[in-house]
């Protein structure tokens, strides 16, 4: 119960405020009477699938997908676009480079996309490696998923 409603408040909180790092996030909680260790926002963090976004007054901010959907928001496009770095292949492998703390993200919006030619991917801190199931099909994996950058 107090998980839940702790990561509710995450969610409540990082939607009203540009919050940039763990410790930012950990010392509102406490504020709100929520004891919380930063290895325990880490947790959240990770549960949560949050996101680092450019911010508009901070650098970065903490962004979140609003749940594991499995259709495509235009939200979860713009998460998309702003955390990616570059996408480049060779043979069957697709390799995004995402901005820091946004490979998970960009791992899931690959999955969310569920191409037939997509085996299954791999996601780090800020990259995802995209398995394909031919060289043949790496290419227009890869401009598919350059279009959600344009």
């Amino acid at each position: 119960m107090y998980r839940n409603a702790r990561q509710a408040k995450i969610l409540e909180i990082i939607s009203k405020n540009e919050i940039e790092t763990q410790e930012e996030l950990c010392s509102e909680l406490n504020k709100l009477n929520f004891n919380v260790t930063q290895a325990t926002i880490s947790r959240d963090i990770k549960d949560l699938k949050l996101f680092k976004v450019s911010g508009s007054v901070k650098k970065y901010k903490y962004a979140s997908l609003e749940g594991a959907q499995e259709e495509l928001s235009p939200r979860m496009i713009n998460l998309f676009r702003e955390s990616v770095i570059s996408i480049n292949h060779a043979n069957n492998l697709i390799v995004i480079k995402t901005m820091r703390g946004n490979g998970q993200g960009g791992g899931s919006f690959v999955d969310s996309l569920q191409l037939d030619e997509i085996i299954g991917s791999v996601a780090g801190d800020d990259t995802v490696l995209v398995v394909v199931d031919s060289t043949e099909h790496t290419a227009a994996v890869a401009d598919k998923l350059r279009e959600y950058l344009l």
